[in-house]
């Protein structure tokens, strides 16, 4: 069994600079982070073609599975409907959930 926890980063990519300060903090607390490979809401527009978007949708789910659980970015707790639908996911596969700023159930 590996010593350490694996997280994937969910959340909307327009806060870029919050991935990388939750990714940097969360692996010097001694775990893998699983993020993102592309900022599509921070210029990063070869996202935004369907089919790349599609399989980008895809692949982050694969990184879900991967993950022990899944840490939320939710700025001003902003957490649009592919995000819903990641936490969504990530309960249903029995993922532990927490998110950056407290929220309501």
């Amino acid at each position: 069994m590996n010593e350490f926890k694996v997280i994937t980063l969910c959340g909307s990519t327009r806060f870029k600079e919050q991935f990388i300060e939750i990714q940097k903090k969360l692996t010097l607390e001694g775990n893998i982070v699983i993020s993102v490979g592309a900022f599509g809401h921070c210029g990063d527009n070869e996202v935004w073609t369907e089919n790349t978007k599609a399989m980008l949708d895809r692949m982050h789910l694969a990184k879900i599975d991967l993950a022990d659980e899944i840490f939320v970015i939710n700025v001003d707790g902003h957490i649009g409907s592919s995000t819903k639908s990641e936490i969504e996911y990530a309960k249903a596969t029995g993922k532990a959930v927490r998110y950056l700023e407290p929220v309501e159930d």
